[in-house]
């Protein structure tokens, strides 16, 4: 557990996630009724997510959700790529999610304005300033309630996003019917903050692995399916703080070709799973070890028939918690990666956040 030794910002806001998560299942879960209180279009038949950076990471985190959960078509897409697009998806019934920490990044606003110019195409913004730009230009909202984040680095801004998006993803269902499956998700939502004190917990079994990865060239972050979201997250939280030249992939596409790089000597390959793991991709991490021995270290439920150098897992009930569990190891192993290599977390060279945001 983290305590009085925080020096940075980056482990201040990770540690706050075991406060903020059931401040927003408290703003959005009716205790009553357990109904969710955020505002939604009906009769949503496709949605469309466009945000940047990590918040682009939740849009596709959201993508594999809401199609699992809810059974809606969805698709995630860069704000920047956005604006290039000559067509805009613009069907009956397609509902627009923006992404936006801040609520004032550019490329995003300016993808708004572009969705606008569709009247009848409903918009919804996920943000942590509710007097933001963003806020004020869509027709449905939902605040993050995540506080000032000092960090460069998001945090605990990303798992507040991921926990809107579930929740969104939850109400379409309401919208539509009720079989249980919320009510399984949303009681498992409560468990969420132990989860996270558990994940807090591994921190100094976390260090172990920051070593092995700050002395590694080049580093792969692979996965598959949802959790791809989480490795592409991973890989920029580690470029962002310790400067390392990172790549995230999807297992099989990485061994078209891509796995070559892992023929120099100090390759590291992390591979993140949230379920077990696929037969095709035990398949492919066998081959991966036999043909390049890379050391490796799997986050999540391992398989007994592989043998990475390292694993680490929370056991958890259901996926959504693996996910949060997760997502806070590999904010850890950013953290920890980049205090070994004496870097700055909270001003790293560069870059600068958009808006340090007043909730």
């Amino acid at each position: 557990m983290f305590g009085k030794q925080n020096k940075t910002n980056m482990e201040l806001e990770i540690a706050e996630q075991t406060k903020i998560i059931p401040y927003i299942l408290m703003k959005y879960i009716d205790p009553q009724t357990g109904e969710i209180k955020i505002d939604l279009p009906s009769n949503i038949t496709k949605i469309v997510l466009v945000a940047s950076g990590s918040s682009y990471h939740c849009a596709r985190f959201a993508v594999d959700l809401i199609e699992k959960i809810s059974r809606i078509e969805s698709r995630a897409i860069y704000s920047s790529e956005f604006l290039l697009k000559n067509v805009i998806p613009h069907d009956e019934n397609t509902l627009y999610i923006f992404i936006t920490q801040s609520g004032e990044t550019s490329d995003t606003l300016k993808s708004v304005e572009k969705v606008k110019s569709y009247p009848a195409l409903p918009t919804l913004c996920i943000t942590n300033n509710e007097s933001s730009s963003i806020w004020n230009m869509c027709d449905y909202k939902a605040a993050c309630y995540a506080g000032t984040e000092h960090g460069i680095a998001a945090t605990k801004s990303f798992t507040s996003q991921m926990l809107c998006l579930i929740l969104i993803s939850l109400k379409l269902i309401e919208n539509v019917h009720d079989d249980g499956i919320t009510r399984f998700y949303k009681k498992s939502l409560f468990s969420l903050p132990a989860v996270i004190e558990k994940a807090l917990a591994k921190r100094q079994e976390i260090k172990k692995f920051a070593k092995v990865l700050a002395k590694s060239d080049p580093v792969v972050i692979t996965a598959d399916g949802i959790s791809y979201s989480l490795a592409k997250e991973a890989a920029l939280k580690i470029k962002e703080t310790s400067y390392k030249n990172i790549s995230a992939a999807i297992l099989g596409e990485f061994m078209h070709g891509h796995v070559a790089v892992l023929n120099n000597k100090k390759s590291l390959l992390v591979y993140i799973t949230v379920n077990e793991i696929a037969p095709r991709s035990i398949n492919n991490i066998n081959k991966i070890q036999t043909d390049y021995k890379p050391q490796m270290i799997v986050i999540g439920p391992c398989s007994a028939e592989i043998s990475p150098n390292y694993n680490i897992n929370i056991e958890c009930e259901n996926e959504i918690q693996q996910m949060f569990a997760n997502v806070v190891i590999l904010q850890q192993l950013a953290l920890e990666t980049a205090l070994r290599l004496h870097r700055n977390v909270d001003n790293p060279k560069g870059l600068q956040k958009v808006v340090k945001d007043k909730i």
